[in-house]
């Protein structure tokens, strides 16, 4: 027997399992990054910007996976090739035979697996597009993982299979680029973020003016009146620059709030998947900006926000 020739070292078994182990994260990875592309391209309008910004994030971990996981399984996979060539009893050792073999099990129950859980979000109201899409990408991955170990497994390895092998690593390079121009440069993402936190502080900074002004009547001077030791509120700073934000009262009853923005948003609901997303943007607030130094106007409405007078003053305790 030709097993019995050769003796399976720890060698083997740490390959063996890193080439498995690294062809899952490979595969779940570009499948993860096919899923969100599809989402971005065909947005739902009942995700709103939650699934746009969730989108992203998926794709990042996803990119960061590929990058580092899809390399180890290919340089992997070469220099088992050039084992095998140098010593062809090693390919025939049973633990390689055990991993393909499970391999082609477990490709069989992601299968089932994303089908079940394609078809249950096709039934929950899933857009049939994205629905097709996905359920191709799926069958993808899995006949390109079924494909390859399938000939790999036997004796006669049919010439096409390196042709099949550079076109699965250029296709993979190819997502991950495109990745990069659907969540953009690293350097893009920090500019978004920075965008995003200066959004949020100037809602914090406006619902602190509205409630200074229910509380005592009249709009603050300036930002520093509504800095509270006893709250611990202290006024935000731009993130990047280190500077206040820019506050002008106009009348009685409307002011406005200034920031210099990096990037410019755009609206969700026009269908455009470069949305910046705004964490906790209250109902009926707009802070869509272009680039450069944006001001918000605010308008109180005193019967959307009375005055709370005639409030009974705490009495002091004795």
């Amino acid at each position: 027997m030709i097993e019995q020739t050769y003796k399976t070292s720890p060698k083997d078994i740490f390959l063996q399992l890193l080439t498995i182990v690294a062809l899952y994260g490979s595969a779940a990875g570009f499948l993860t990054l096919l899923f969100q592309f599809i989402n971005l391209q065909i947005p739902d309008p009942l995700s709103y910007g939650y699934g746009i910004e969730n989108a992203r994030s998926v794709i990042r971990f996803a990119v960061s996976s590929l990058i580092i996981v899809f390399p180890v399984y290919v340089w992997v996979m070469r220099f088992l090739a050039r084992a095998y060539t140098a010593e062809p009893e090693r390919k025939e050792i049973r633990i390689r035979k055990w991993l393909i073999y499970f391999t082609l099990f477990a490709a069989g129950l992601i299968i089932m697996g994303d089908l079940v859980a394609l078809v249950n979000s096709f039934l929950n109201g899933e857009l049939t597009t994205r629905f097709l899409l996905k359920i191709f990408s799926v069958f993808l991955v899995a006949g390109a993982v079924f494909y390859y170990y399938y000939w790999d497994i036997k004796d006669m390895v049919p010439n096409s299979m390196k042709l099949f092998r550079w076109v699965v690593m250029l296709v993979v390079t190819v997502c991950v680029v495109a990745a990069f121009f659907f969540v953009g440069s690293p350097k893009t993402e920090r500019m978004r973020q920075f965008d995003g936190q200066r959004v949020n502080d100037l809602q914090t900074i406006q619902w602190q003016i509205v409630n200074y002004w229910q509380q005592k009547g009249v709009l603050p001077t300036s930002l520093g009146v509504l800095e509270d030791d006893i709250s611990g509120f202290s006024i935000p700073r731009d993130p990047e620059a280190d500077r206040v934000y820019t506050y002008t009262v106009k009348g009685d009853v409307m002011f406005e709030l200034c920031a210099d923005f990096s990037l410019a948003s755009t609206g969700y609901m026009r269908g455009s998947w470069e949305t910046v997303y705004t964490p906790a943007v209250m109902p009926g607030d707009n802070w869509a900006h272009d680039v450069g130094h944006i001001c918000f106007e605010r308008t109180i409405d005193p019967e959307l926000y009375p005055p709370q007078k005639g409030l009974e003053k705490p009495v002091p305790a004795r």
